[in-house]
């Protein structure tokens, strides 16, 4: 038996054999992973990590599927999903929360807001978990997660150890951070500040309103597309500007409400995204000469 099969068989209970990643990207696309691990908890995490060492299968860490766009041949490898235990979400001081890395944003939100914590209410509109939120540091009406991060627990998948980062010590950045890509984050610490809850549900019910006032919903799509780097346009302008908000490519199309948004009208393909946002990259950067960088993510074969 080779080391691949021993790894597997030995997490046999936890890791499943060519899934369907389409049921969980919010594009509602891509191929199958090769094999799909979802740990029971951080223990067997570490002890699978070590397996791994020998075995050297491909790791792919996927969060809530919320900005990636996996390619339709799928990814090789193991994929590795954090599930429930990696879903806790406690008030550790007054104004201090730990919310485990799969942990969706908007239940953080809500739980800090139901704790009279404030300065976490832009987290309801961020689509994704929040272990996501801090590798892309999301952010949105003048918030973002540099602005209220305390610490991250991680495991370094090199020396299959749990440790804990500092938030002061991580250098963030506009949708990124240096944080080295051999770390799985399993809980984030974020501090807000003491209120009372009626004043921080007006204000996030104001984030939430304004939300659905500009963006799309109900539809599959990962959100903004494209990362806002121009010191004088958004990218959604600069699409608009260009003529490419009414650019089709199979059945994948841009959004009628925000065109930075794209989406997967029902039949697409992930090759079909990825020709729309080469389009659109081209004809903008020939326009404009502006060269337009992804926000969202594109993985798999």
């Amino acid at each position: 038996m080779s080391t691949n099969q021993e790894t597997i068989k030995r997490f046999s209970n936890n890791i499943f054999n060519n899934v369907k990643l389409s049921n969980y990207s919010w594009f509602n696309l891509g191929g199958p992973a090769e094999y799909f691990f979802k740990p029971e908890d951080k223990k067997q995490l570490i002890e699978f990590l070590k397996s791994n060492k020998k075995s050297r299968l491909k790791l792919t860490i996927l969060g809530a599927g919320s900005n990636t766009l996996i390619r339709d041949k799928g990814i090789k490898g193991v994929v590795i999903k954090l599930g429930k235990s990696f879903s806790e979400i406690k008030l550790v001081e007054k104004n201090i929360i730990e919310a485990g890395a799969a942990v969706l944003d908007r239940k953080v939100a809500n739980f800090a807001k139901d704790r009279g914590v404030s300065n976490l209410e832009f987290l309801s509109c961020i689509p994704g978990s929040i272990g996501g939120a801090v590798i892309m540091n999301s952010g949105c009406y003048g918030q973002d997660i540099s602005k209220v991060i305390d610490s991250i627990n991680v495991i370094d998948i090199s020396e299959c150890k749990e440790k804990i980062i500092k938030g002061e010590n991580i250098k963030f950045f506009y949708r990124g951070t240096n944080l080295s890509s051999n770390l799985i984050i399993t809980s984030v610490k974020l501090k807000g500040k003491l209120s009372q809850k009626e004043i921080i549900e007006k204000k996030q019910n104001k984030f939430i309103a304004q939300k659905k006032k500009t963006q799309p919903s109900q539809i599959k799509t990962c959100g903004s597309t494209f990362k806002n780097l121009s010191k004088h346009k958004k990218a959604w302008q600069l699409i608009k500007e260009t003529g490419c908000d009414n650019f089709k490519e199979g059945d994948a199309m841009i959004s009628k409400k925000h065109c930075n948004f794209f989406v997967n009208n029902g039949k697409a393909k992930s090759s079909d995204i990825e020709k729309l946002i080469k389009k659109v990259k081209k004809v903008v950067n020939e326009k404009k000469g502006i060269n337009l960088e992804l926000e969202i993510k594109i993985i798999g074969d």
